[in-house]
């Protein structure tokens, strides 16, 4: 998976970002470091904001509990943030992480920033370990957790550890072992048309019956089949909690 690759929530990755040298602005204060960005261009054509070209890292500061953005920070320095100083030289980078991905945003036109390239896309990430109890009220959702900008210039590769229901799309309609219909929305957001409470979740195999609003082909509803002949939804939950240490839902 690069850049380019389609993105879709509840992925799990493994993310990294070669480590690359750089400039210390300024050492570990209130829970951040700054370092002179090594990737974006600033965008001079912007008439209300200027960037300095400084990106402030959250680390750990060891001056009590870590705030949630400081722990979903992907991005480490070499040496470790608490040894630097203002004016030094450092590498900046990102070791192989496991994170899931918790939204993934379109934009057309890019999204508008100081820094260039201009983002077409966001998505938003924890860390292995952090999950929705860290984020309540779904604040996740508004910014929080980590946002990478695949394609912004900053030379990042992803791994996809897993997708959740790899053959399904959102919007699929599906019949159940059960006898349920159901529609999917996402690996944990499945809508039950009996209107009774989802429970433990579809049962296995599955049968797609349409897609996209229309009946299903032959093909796609071989891959569903398929990919749903052994196993079970609570298999597939704790497939996906075990790699990510975390909730799949609020």
């Amino acid at each position: 998976m690069d850049d380019e690759g389609d993105f879709r929530v509840g992925d799990v990755l493994s993310v990294s970002c070669p480590f690359t040298v750089t400039r210390v602005e300024r050492g570990v204060t209130w829970g951040h470091v700054a370092v002179r960005w090594p990737w974006w261009e600033i965008d001079r054509t912007d008439g209300f904001a200027q960037w300095n070209g400084i990106v402030a890292l959250g680390v750990d500061d060891g001056h009590g509990s870590v705030a949630p953005e400081v722990a979903a920070e992907l991005f480490r320095t070499d040496p470790p943030a608490e040894q630097l100083q203002a004016g030094g030289v450092c590498r900046v980078g990102v070791p192989p992480t496991v994170v899931h991905v918790t939204a993934v945003d379109h934009h057309d036109p890019p999204l508008e920033t100081v820094w260039l390239p201009h983002p077409t896309r966001t998505v938003t990430v924890l860390r292995r370990g952090l999950s929705y109890r860290e984020f309540p009220d779904e604040s996740h959702l508004d910014g929080s957790g980590y946002t990478i900008h695949p394609g912004d210039g900053i030379p990042f590769t992803f791994e996809l550890l897993m997708r959740p229901y790899a053959s399904l799309q959102a919007g699929d309609e599906i019949a159940d072992a059960a006898g349920r219909a159901w529609r999917f929305d996402g690996p944990w957001e499945w809508a039950a048309f009996d209107g009774e409470p989802a429970g433990a979740g579809p049962a296995w195999p599955l049968v797609l019956l349409s897609r996209a609003g229309a009946p299903c082909s032959v093909k796609d509803a071989e891959e569903v089949a398929a990919s749903t002949a052994s196993g079970s939804h609570q298999d597939t939950v704790r497939e996906w909690m075990a790699l990510t240490d975390a909730s799949p839902t609020p």
